[in-house]
């Protein structure tokens, strides 16, 4: 009976320790797996899209409107622009006529650029349509309602800006390696024309150019005038200073204040060879026999604008079955030219119309009896006829005794300005900026 207690209370004893063994193996594993156990990450929160406000277009919202950029290609007109938009052949008339005196439909040119405005609908119908005739104006025309049109221009910034450098092959090559532009490289060469011959210039001659840049929104559309520069030949200085005298228009002086051009340009174009020169013994081309030719010949591409040398009236502005289209020019009691075998007058060139220094006549064409595009040149001293390369031509007028002062003054304000330039090669700095609103500024 005693040993049956004793066995079975030691029974008893032993399945209470494996009891409480498990228990604390359990109880152990829970909390382990609990202290492990990582917490839910919290569900992220949507994202706030913002609504990017839509663009203003030359001064028009375009939140409810769909916005096309394009360029006028070779032959479209504004009817073929818009068919695509809505407009109707009769509402495109109406504008063309509405905007005739603000701005000429037909004037619309290739390689410009456009954008319509339209309605976010499926008909597309245009709102609006901006055309660009060049890069400081616009034309927008308004095609809700009574048809609106309007011609804007841009702000234009004047920014004076100078380079500086070394002859080192060309001038041309020289100027465009310190900044400069092929414009600029003429608007110098015309300055110097009459004291250097550009042709002869020798390496380690060295210039510097202060001159008005032309900026909108950040881009260069182009040169204003030069203001000043200086050319140093074989170690001899030229300074050009631009100045302006009551009744005349502003030229290029030198440091004495003498006039840096003649009276006359040497030649008639600014792009173009000689390709026959005045002689009494010529075998004519076309009629095929030896005569004089009491001419120049400048040969140059078709359309070439042609500038007249001097300050004048047109004598004649007409066609012979010889000289085809040709204008003649009497600049005072001793000097007359004569411009022929032109394509076509310039706008405004009739008899008795007055022009001025450098101002284009017509364009070298090939009319009359000429075998190719060229302008034959003609140049008469006291009413006879003379070759135009060799005569000596006058001097301009110098600076007046009354604007000396205010000469002088400039002179020394734009000589220290060239002095501080380095001529280093490459070149370009700021010196000063104006805001300018015109794009027609009087250019010297």
């Amino acid at each position: 009976m005693f040993k049956r207690s004793v066995g079975l209370a030691i029974l008893i004893a032993v399945s209470m320790f494996v009891f409480i063994t498990a228990a604390q193996t359990i109880s152990f594993e829970k909390f382990h797996f609990s202290e492990n156990k990582k917490a839910p990450e919290p569900e992220p929160e949507p994202a706030v899209v913002v609504k990017k406000p839509a663009p203003i277009i030359f001064g028009i919202p375009t939140d409810t409107l769909e916005i096309v950029e394009g360029t006028v290609e070779r032959g479209e007109n504004l009817s073929q622009i818009l068919a695509s938009f809505n407009i109707s052949p009769v509402t495109i008339d109406q504008l063309a006529r509405k905007s005739k005196k603000i701005f000429d439909v037909r004037r619309i040119n290739a390689k410009r650029n456009y954008i319509i405005l339209h309605a976010q609908d499926s008909a597309q119908t245009a709102r609006y349509f901006i055309y660009e005739p060049n890069e400081v104006e616009y034309v927008i025309y308004d095609l809700n309602g009574e048809l609106d049109i309007r011609l804007e221009k841009r702000e234009v910034e004047v920014v004076e800006r100078a380079i500086a450098g070394f002859i080192e092959s060309s001038l041309f090559e020289s100027i465009l390696a310190a900044g400069g532009s092929p414009q600029l490289v003429n608007h110098f060469a015309d300055i110097y024309a009459w004291r250097l011959n550009l042709s002869r210039l020798q390496p380690g001659d060295h210039f510097k150019l202060i001159y008005d840049e032309r900026q909108v929104n950040g881009n260069v559309i182009g040169f204003g005038k030069i203001k000043a520069a200086y050319f140093e030949h074989e170690g001899k200085p030229l300074y050009a200073i631009a100045f302006g005298q009551e009744g005349q228009k502003a030229g290029y002086y030198d440091q004495d204040g003498k006039s840096l051009k003649k009276a006359f340009l040497r030649e008639p174009l600014e792009y173009s060879r000689i390709s026959s020169r005045y002689t009494m013994n010529r075998f004519h081309p076309v009629q095929k026999r030896y005569k004089p030719h009491l001419g120049t010949d400048f040969a140059a591409p078709r359309g070439t604008p042609i500038r007249t040398v001097g300050d004048g009236v047109v004598l004649e502005a007409s066609y012979t079955k010889g000289n085809g289209y040709y204008v003649k020019i009497k600049h005072n009691k001793t000097y007359t030219t004569q411009y022929l075998h032109m394509s076509k007058f310039a706008k405004g060139i009739r008899r008795g119309s007055r022009v001025s220094q450098g101002q284009t006549i017509g364009y070298v064409g090939s009319t009359g009896l000429a075998t190719g595009p060229h302008l034959c040149y003609r140049f008469w001293k006291n009413g006879k006829q003379v070759d135009a390369l060799k005569v000596k031509l006058p001097s301009a007028h110098p600076i007046e005794k009354k604007y000396r002062e205010a000469f002088e003054e400039l002179k020394s304000e734009l000589e220290g300005k060239l002095m501080a330039i380095e001529p280093k090669g490459v070149q370009q700095e700021l010196l000063a900026t104006e805001q300018q609103k015109s794009f027609n500024e009087e250019e010297v």
